[in-house]
């Protein structure tokens, strides 16, 4: 199986993803692709653990996607080799009450990771530019000043958001945490097959709703604000990338190795050395615990 390089589904440049395959043809049976993200578990968890005493940095993995992507499953698997107590994952749903007595991103602050944690994000602060786009009346939920109605949210009002958006990642970033934000990028063919497994196999029915049918029918809709919005937040220090997402194991495979060799570049990322005067008094220490 070929390497795969981070640089190649980074997004650097405006993209149209109506032109970006949504499946990576390679030649490799599925028990190499099992096999080749075992490996970078194993790698990771390591790393993971080093980062943890460290204790300088943290990781924000951002994980968007349409319905059935596949986000949950990769999940699992990616991180399933982690300490427990090094990865969080957030799975925001429609805001509460209480956070939506709050500005939009404050949920999101609260779940950032400390230091020494990665934190995965399972739809993120971007549902704010894409699902209230597509449906504007949810805005109206936020009881914004001079928002009274769909009608007044002007097109500058997702450009400010944008920019929000940004600064915040900026902010973050800027302070010790490492972003890396992944679309999945899903044929609708796909989705369709999909959806019907989770029809027709019956371990699969819980996770069908009603609703997927509905934002299903938005699809053009939902591509459009996930171009712009990508292409408006891709910045060289919290980069997108999109993943082809058809197969579900290679994209698992690829979204591993790509957080991997992006955490390699932070070189200084290393075990503390012991305190000279611990080291100094290690035969004591010895002593001590016969």
């Amino acid at each position: 199986m070929k390497s795969i390089i981070p640089d190649d589904f980074k997004v650097t440049d405006a993209i149209r993803l109506s032109k970006i395959p949504t499946l990576l043809k390679i030649d490799a049976s599925d028990d190499e692709k099992e096999e080749k993200l075992d490996k970078v578990q194993v790698k990771l968890s390591a790393f993971q653990d080093v980062m943890y005493a460290h204790n300088k940095y943290s990781v924000l993995i951002c994980l968007q996607g349409m319905d059935t992507s596949g986000k949950d499953s990769l999940i699992r698997e990616v991180f399933k080799e982690f300490n427990p107590r090094g990865v969080v994952v957030h799975s925001f749903k429609t805001p509460n009450s209480t956070e939506l007595e709050h500005d939009y991103l404050w949920r999101h602050y609260l779940a950032l990771p400390e230091k020494g944690k990665f934190a995965v994000f399972n739809r993120t602060h971007y549902e704010n530019v894409l699902v209230t786009r597509v449906h504007p009346e949810y805005i109206l939920n936020e009881n914004l000043p001079g928002i009274e109605k769909v009608e007044d949210i002007a097109p500058e009002f997702w450009e400010k958001r944008m920019k929000q958006i940004n600064r915040f990642e900026k902010h973050i970033t800027q302070n010790g945490m490492i972003v890396m934000k992944f679309y999945l990028h899903l044929s609708k063919d796909e989705q369709r097959e999909r959806l019907l497994r989770r029809l027709d196999e019956a371990d699969h029915n819980w996770k069908f709703s009603p609703g997927d049918l509905k934002e299903r029918e938005r699809w053009d809709d939902y591509l459009a604000c996930y171009e712009d919005a990508i292409n408006s937040t891709s910045k060289p220090h919290a980069p997108w990338y999109v993943i082809p997402a058809d197969d579900k194991d290679m994209a698992r495979y690829i979204v591993a190795k790509i957080i991997w060799e992006e955490m390699q570049k932070h070189t200084d990322i290393q075990e503390p050395e012991l305190d000279e005067k611990v080291k100094a008094d290690m035969a004591f220490f010895r002593e001590q615990l016969k």
